[in-house]
């Protein structure tokens, strides 16, 4: 795992450096199958889109208190006179001669879901042209999440999927079939929740954490079955109704690191939370982190293979 932290900074062009919580929100002491001894280990590459269409990142490291390192800037990714808005996961690899090229899909305009790509130096600057691929429209006031299963790193994806909810709080899935994605379901009554984070992905499901407007913290999973049918599961009963967007990365072997980010104070805090496995699920503040948070849509960079096994 420390490895892949040292990788993850590596492509994201920074260098690794790592911030406490509502007291509530924290759970009974770890156990034998503690995720203490695995938190310092873990990193989460950030990003957000930044003022002058651009992108701000840096990785955020679990220590106790959590340290962040400088934020690299990369202006002008997204030219006007189009906005760019709630951008899924974005994968950062490799390109050589310390550039790394960046994948992910944004919503563009008026409601076009784009697939983006862009590399840049190692000051952080685009080099040669964004790349952007219209996939449809239609995706106007939603956000994006994208989960995406591969057995190993060496295989090719088996199932990608695009979850968004929109502004009245109707949940949707789009299942990549080849030639686009297809709507493969709908489900109501989710309205309450206020942002979601992926932390499992299998071969026969999905798993978030959201937290919800009354304080509550779940799990929300999600099979590749059809009809559409979330398991929605309590994993605290209040302090997280703060937290406008939560962004989470893999920790260890089954846990996850995440962070969520209070919009209204501009701050953030850190948690390792162990396996999902409802209210017994092991939560450890790690603390408030250093950085302050004044972009908008916040997302994360991702490795190219990327095990989620946190629930």
């Amino acid at each position: 795992m420390f490895r892949q932290a040292i990788g993850l900074a590596a492509a994201a062009g920074l260098t690794l450096a790592v911030g406490p919580a509502p007291q509530s929100a924290t759970a009974a002491p770890a156990t034998a199958n503690s995720i203490a001894s695995v938190t310092a280990a873990c990193a989460l590459g950030l990003g957000s889109l930044a003022d002058g269409w651009g992108v701000n990142s840096r990785v955020l490291t679990a220590t106790s208190p959590p340290t962040t390192s400088p934020v690299l800037h990369t202006p002008d990714v997204y030219q006007p006179p189009y906005d760019v808005i709630n951008p899924t996961a974005f994968t950062a690899t490799p390109a050589g001669n310390g550039r790394t090229t960046r994948s992910g899909k944004v919503v563009w305009g008026a409601g076009y879901l784009m697939e983006s790509s862009y590399t840049i130096g190692p000051d952080g600057k685009v080099v040669g042209t964004p790349v952007f691929k219209r996939i449809g429209n239609g995706w106007g006031g939603r956000f994006l999440i994208q989960s995406q299963y591969k057995a190993s790193a060496t295989s090719k994806p088996t199932r990608t999927t695009l979850y968004s909810q929109d502004m009245y709080g109707k949940f949707g899935r789009w299942t990549d079939v080849g030639k686009g994605f297809r709507n493969t379901g709908y489900v109501g009554g989710m309205s309450p929740m206020k942002s979601f984070a992926l932390i499992a992905t299998t071969p026969t499901y999905d798993m978030f954490l959201a937290n919800n407007r009354a304080g509550g913290l779940y799990t929300v999973k999600i099979p590749a079955t059809v009809p559409l049918k979330p398991i929605i599961t309590p994993v605290r009963t209040s302090s997280w109704q703060i937290f406008e967007q939560l962004v989470s990365a893999p920790c260890g072997r089954t846990g996850s690191l995440l962070l969520g980010i209070d919009e209204d104070a501009h701050i953030g805090y850190l948690y390792a939370v162990g396996h999902a496995n409802g209210a017994a699920t092991v939560i450890k503040s790690l603390g408030r982190t250093p950085n302050t948070f004044d972009d908008f849509d916040y997302f994360r960079f991702t490795p190219a293979y990327d095990p989620l096994n946190g629930g």
